[in-house]
């Protein structure tokens, strides 16, 4: 099993990157062993559609969930299409989150988190 958690840096000790399909990368952990493979998010320049691209990167690395800290309509869409699970609210190193996420600690997503637009900035996207 691999999980995807959306990153600032290239590590596990890497903050989490609050954005999804604006992160600069994801890191592709198997969370039994702890190895991990670093993925830039191409995405994360794209003038629109950064989710959805986003969300073809993760699911082309086979992953079952994703950690992240917010999650945007598009993204969220495409990923629950590919069943692949969704949790945001996420903060902290990716160890962390991941430690979390063996103990059985972080929940669910069931809805996006923020409209579209959110990681761009300019005040375009806003929290539902």
């Amino acid at each position: 099993m691999k999980i995807a958690v959306s990153s600032l840096q290239d590590g596990l000790n890497s903050q989490i990157d609050p954005r999804f399909g604006r992160c600069q990368y994801f890191i592709i952990v198997d969370p039994e062993t702890m190895k991990f493979k670093v993925v830039s998010n191409a995405a994360n320049i794209s003038s629109h559609g950064a989710g959805i691209q986003a969300a073809q990167i993760v699911k082309d690395q086979g992953v079952s969930a994703i950690i992240t800290g917010n999650i945007g309509p598009n993204a969220f869409q495409a990923l629950s299409a590919a069943e692949i699970g969704l949790i945001t609210g996420a903060s902290g190193t990716v160890r962390e989150v991941v430690e979390k996420y063996k103990k059985g600690e972080l929940k669910a997503t069931d809805t996006p988190t923020v409209g579209g637009h959110f990681g761009m900035g300019g005040g375009r996207g806003r929290r539902q």
